[in-house]
């Protein structure tokens, strides 16, 4: 072997193995970890007191579950959506660098909108994360855990919460959504269990760490029926944008209908929880359009966005923040 490419090839596995490391870090970002502050959850988020068990690798995950405004008050049954890296969903107290704000963005759309949910996140397992959110091992960062994170999602969380709370059960009605390593292994969940999960909200995939998703995903296409959202930030990476399209190419040319699939990349998005926040909104609005009783005011920069998404197209968002993400120099993120 020549001793520069040996060099190389060495300096680029360091990389990968750092890229591990960091990835391993609480849902590391972009942004630095954000000071102690005080807890911002809304009433209507309740962190379930008894942590759940994951078959298969001994470990338990404390599980948060946010109720809609009238849940209280009425009988009716509620879509659920899964979300991973719990920690990061409700809560400036828990999260790594700024929380999603899931809480008040859904208690505003009940209200302007009527569209109500319940939201079931997943705590992340901190050093476990990079194991458990990936299905397939990979030489730098170990062993892929997913098909167990996975499976206790579907064979104990969901019946327990079927049971314990009014939900609608069926995949119709039933999501599941992350970023970055959450993205990734949504995209594996609703390729191993289409009877299960209706929906998904993929954010910035970090389909770099585990490529084997393409190959995975072609042998098991999810079925027209599926609704997905896909969203990336052009200033996360050069490879973040490309690699969800590749996906996205290949859905279609799976059978995913263009009315079923939405893409939406913002040019100077970045890898982090505010990038994700802020595209939330128009992400649970568009997967579960049908569930909302009130529609929105028709402007026409509404009409114009709801056209691109349904037709799968690219859409660049105003709004965003500017600057890049950190990126290895193999241009892959560093973080989910």
């Amino acid at each position: 072997m020549n001793p520069a490419s040996g060099l190389a090839q060495n300096a680029s596995q360091g990389v990968l193995a750092l890229a591990c490391c960091l990835l391993a870090l609480p849902a590391w970002s972009d942004e630095p970890p954000a000071p102690a502050k005080p807890g911002t959850a809304q009433p209507n988020v309740h962190v379930l007191p008894t942590p759940f068990l994951i078959p298969g690798l001994n470990r338990e995950r404390t599980v948060r579950i946010y109720l809609p405004p009238g849940y209280e008050q009425s009988t009716r049954r509620y879509p659920v959506l899964y979300m991973h890296d719990g920690q990061n969903l409700f809560d400036d107290a828990t999260a790594h660098a700024g929380e999603w704000g899931i809480d008040e963005t859904l208690n505003e759309l009940a209200k302007s909108r009527g569209l109500e949910l319940i939201v079931v996140g997943v705590d992340h397992g901190g050093a476990e994360r990079i194991h458990e959110l990936s299905a397939w091992d990979n030489p730098q960062c170990g062993k892929g855990e997913g098909e167990q994170y996975t499976a206790f999602i579907v064979e104990v969380l969901k019946p327990w919460i079927d049971q314990h709370y009014r939900t609608r059960p069926d995949r119709r009605h039933t999501a599941i959504m992350g970023s970055s390593m959450g993205g990734l292994i949504s995209s594996y969940a609703i390729s191993r269990y289409p009877q299960v999960f209706g929906k998904a909200g993929i954010f910035s995939p970090a389909y770099w760490l585990a490529p084997q998703v393409f190959a995975d995903t072609a042998a098991r296409p999810p079925p027209p029926a599926e609704r997905i959202y896909f969203y990336a930030g052009g200033s996360e990476d050069l490879g973040s944008v490309p690699d969800m399209e590749r996906m996205v190419a290949l859905l279609r040319r799976h059978g995913l209908p263009a009315t079923n699939l939405a893409v939406r990349v913002n040019p100077v998005g970045r890898h982090n929880e505010s990038a994700w926040r802020a595209e939330f909104p128009r992400a649970v609005e568009w997967l579960f359009r049908d569930q909302a009783t009130r529609g929105p005011r028709p402007t026409r920069q509404r009409e114009a966005a709801q056209r691109a998404a349904t037709r799968g197209h690219r859409e660049s968002l105003p709004g965003s923040t500017t600057g890049s993400c950190s990126a290895s120099p193999t241009g892959r993120p560093l973080a989910p």
